[in-house]
């Protein structure tokens, strides 16, 4: 088994887009409406949104790949690209994803740890993110890798309002 990550381009907009939306679909589509998950692939995966997201110096974009195949990939935030008002020593992790058919290989930990490797490289000292409170399997995980929940936020899926709960793991 081989595991790369490799920091995601321009050049690589049509892959970060496909992996985007067949990642985000399979992880949410059994609960949510057909329209809902349409009206949020559209506007979160949009080439143009994925393009201002690739130029932000302030983000990270990055693949994961399990024997050459793209696998996976990750989103972080730092500073004011972060998607909430958090304080100035702390990384975001926007988007942690993995195709299906590589689930369970451990990928989702090297993803984890490339995040902690961007906040100690840029001098933070907490890492956060926001997750789907009916996400059981992802919260586990995170619980597993030492966050700990200290609130939440909406989440709009579509015109749905739903609850995602912010994790922090301090660094």
């Amino acid at each position: 088994m081989t595991v790369e990550i490799r920091a995601c381009s321009h050049e690589d907009l049509l892959k970060l887009q496909e992996i985007s939306i067949e990642t985000f679909n399979d992880t949410f589509k059994d609960q949510n409406s057909l329209d809902n998950m349409r009206a949020y692939l559209e506007r979160a995966f949009n080439a143009k949104q994925l393009e201002a997201e690739l130029s932000n110096s302030c983000s990270g974009i990055f693949f994961v790949y399990y024997n050459d195949e793209l696998a996976g990939y990750l989103k972080v935030n730092r500073d004011g690209a972060q998607s909430e008002q958090m304080s100035d020593v702390s990384l975001e992790i926007e988007r942690i994803y993995i195709r299906n058919k590589f689930q369970k290989h451990g990928l989702g930990k090297y993803l984890l740890n490339k995040a902690m490797d961007t906040a100690l490289e840029h001098k933070k000292k907490e890492i956060w993110l926001g997750v789907w409170e009916k996400n059981d399997n992802a919260i586990a995980f995170y619980k597993k890798m030492g966050f700990v929940q200290t609130g939440s936020h909406s989440f709009y899926m579509g015109d749905e309002e739903q609850i995602d709960f912010i994790m922090v793991k301090t660094l």
